[in-house]
């Protein structure tokens, strides 16, 4: 492989992606994931794993919570909470904003759980008197929520939904899903006292696709210790993981599964622009809701609508739109595909064939 310096690396000549994600990586990522191989029990290689998850606690505001980086999409992070944190015939409570709400209670009636949901019309979301009053009725193990639905683009309201949960039913664990969100939005684990986030890298982290990255609290981590039952799965059991991430971090190599040596070199050039380079994480945000205001703004004077009814719920790191009635979605996504940018058709079974989503950038 050339030796040459990152700064005269230039990706190939592209259309630019602009779908939820994968998303478009940078120059430098793309070089980074591009190191020769090495072994994953390199003294080289282990310190960079170490840096990563240090990293991703910054992301999350997290000084408590444990990372996790194993090689799998998104979806697998539903797996290891499904399979690790609620138990057969324990009940979990979903607040569905979309289709993702939809996929997870389905991997978690997979695994046996009991599973109720709360939902809201197309594009709304769950109100807190509806999740309290959910709480009231139920001992729930578990509460999960999208805080990004790319089908819908609906922002929930994680620090009121964490609020709630806490002051109704304090023994239930509050999970995030933000595969879709992680930063982009803010998402202050400690402080709002968020129990696990599920994540993946191809999105607002801006890597490849390849990484599930997980966070627990203590309390999600006392869960899974105290588990009645076996974990059942093999590959997504946390309890075979925490040693491998605990290791890692401490600089030494450890060994259950292989990871997926490159995409962390990868994460490791993407995370350190998002938590040391020159815009603060409180900058990135803001300029994500700058941008994704700008881009709904101009989107709506074309006769385009937001698929997300309230105010302050519509996602910062991409929109979903209904197309005007005159255009059919499928003719927009090919006219700008001969423009040069992608975008993806819509996804919730619902409104599908009237809507796009797509996504607005990084900030």
């Amino acid at each position: 492989m050339s030796t040459q310096p990152t700064n005269h690396f230039t990706q190939a000549p592209h259309k630019l992606l602009s779908v939820p994600g994968p998303v478009e990586v940078s120059d430098e990522v793309l070089y980074a994931n591009a190191h020769p191989s090495m072994s994953h029990v390199s003294p080289a290689f282990a310190p960079v794993f170490g840096d990563c998850l240090r990293m991703l606690r910054k992301l999350l505001y997290t000084e408590k919570g444990q990372p996790f980086i194993i090689a799998g999409s998104g979806t697998l992070g539903w797996d290891l909470v499904a399979a690790n944190l609620i138990e057969r015939d324990q009940k979990a409570l979903v607040l569905n904003t979309g289709y993702f709400g939809d996929a997870f209670a389905d991997c978690l009636e997979t695994y046996g759980a009991k599973v109720d949901q709360v939902g809201a019309p197309v594009g709304g979301r769950p109100t807190m008197q509806q999740v309290e009053e959910a709480l009231k009725k139920e001992k729930y193990a578990v509460l999960t929520f999208t805080h990004v639905d790319t089908s819908t683009g609906v922002l929930s309201d994680a620090k009121a939904i964490a609020e709630t949960v806490r002051r109704v039913s304090p023994d239930t664990l509050i999970v995030l899903d933000g595969v879709c969100a992680v930063a982009s939005e803010e998402i202050r684990m400690d402080e709002w006292e968020i129990d696990v986030v599920v994540g993946a890298s191809q999105k607002g982290i801006s890597v490849p696709p390849g990484l599930s990255i997980t966070a627990l609290s203590q309390k999600a981590l006392q869960v899974l210790e105290n588990r009645k039952t076996p974990v059942p799965s093999y590959f997504a059991n946390y309890k075979r993981w925490l040693p491998v991430m605990e290791s890692y971090e401490k600089g030494t190599p450890a060994y259950f599964a292989t990871p997926s040596v490159n995409l962390i070199y990868a994460l490791e050039a993407s995370l350190k622009t998002i938590v040391s380079g020159p815009v603060s994480l409180e900058d990135r945000f803001r300029m994500h809701k700058e941008a994704a205001q700008k881009f709904r703004d101009a989107t709506l004077k074309l006769g385009f609508k937001l698929v997300a009814t309230e105010e302050g719920g519509a996602a910062n790191g991409m929109t979903a739109l209904y197309v005007p009635e005159d255009v059919p979605p499928p003719a927009l996504i090919g006219a700008l595909a001969e423009r040069g940018i992608v975008i993806a058709g819509g996804l919730h079974k619902d409104i599908k064939v009237r809507s796009n989503v797509t996504d607005v950038g990084q900030a």
